[in-house]
């Protein structure tokens, strides 16, 4: 019975041994592999991508390396040629604009007909919200349109991105109020400074006002649809309020008056004509 359990249990050991060789062998014999040197990184990083394939294509032809980003817009494109031996190994840095957003990129990975990735995290820079979200605050209706890729001197305002200019100082944000039909900017501001901004005319029209902090400003200049608004060290927020924001339902409500003004003069005509001597 002893020599019956002894040649059992080196049965079981061989076949687990033959097992997970078998697994091994599958991971290495893939066609096309590609890895990178850490799962996370920050904004200021370098992310270096290895990999193999299995069968070297005669012709020179290139592994093209592609990275998508958390909102599934392309961020890089690289192609170059594999090693003799099929290997490959590319670095990317992390600290351009397309880098800025939180979340998960991924890179992908082509190789003639063959296709692999990896994913990759991006922490301590923008995170990423909602494409188009509604808060309802203390008297503030604002309308966020965050998914909108915007140069370094420009801000997305109502999903337009608008260019500004601004001395000793930075926007951080902007929103549209569309209680006050206004269109708030967030600064920093380091000191005493000058913005100038001309928001889109699908965003704000007619600006009549402009708010420093909730106190009207003097001292800025409304030109159409430029404004230059002087702000002092440690300004905050700035606010152009005009006649006219964001037209969700800007046709809706032309069609509504337009048909109002259609039955105003069928109205009259109706009216005219019911009052003319009958022979």
């Amino acid at each position: 019975m002893l020599v019956a359990l002894v040649a059992i249990v080196g049965t079981i050991g061989f076949a687990s041994e033959a097992h997970a060789g078998h697994h091994a062998g599958d991971h290495n014999d893939l066609p096309l592999t590609v890895h990178t040197d850490s799962a996370t990184y920050g904004h200021n990083d370098t992310i270096t991508v290895t990999g193999q394939v299995a069968n070297v294509i005669p012709g020179n032809v290139p592994i093209t390396v592609t990275v998508m980003s958390p909102m599934s817009s392309l961020v890089t494109i690289d192609q170059f040629n594999v090693a003799s031996d099929g290997s490959f190994e590319t670095t990317m840095s992390t600290s351009g604009n397309l880098w800025k957003y939180d979340g998960t990129y991924i890179i992908e990975v082509n190789y003639g007909s063959l296709d692999n990735n990896v994913k990759v995290e991006l922490d301590g820079g923008v995170a990423v919200v909602e494409k188009k979200h509604m808060d309802h605050g203390d008297d503030k209706h604002e309308m966020h349109h965050d998914d909108v890729e915007c140069g370094s001197s420009e801000v997305n305002i109502g999903g337009n991105c608008t260019s500004y200019d601004i001395s000793n100082g930075h926007v951080t944000s902007a929103t549209v109020n569309t209680d006050d039909n206004s269109v708030i900017i967030n600064i920093h501001a380091e000191d005493d400074g000058v913005l100038t901004i001309s928001p889109s005319t699908s965003t704000q029209k007619g600006i009549f006002m402009v708010l420093v902090d909730g106190e009207e400003s003097d001292d800025a200049e409304i030109n159409g649809n430029t404004v230059i608004v002087p702000f002092g060290a440690e300004t905050e927020q700035i606010e152009i309020i005009g006649t006219f924001v964001i037209p969700e339902f800007g046709t809706i409500a032309a069609m509504i008056l337009a048909v109002a003004i259609i039955s105003i003069v069928a109205i009259s005509a109706k009216s005219r004509l019911s009052i003319v001597p009958r022979y």
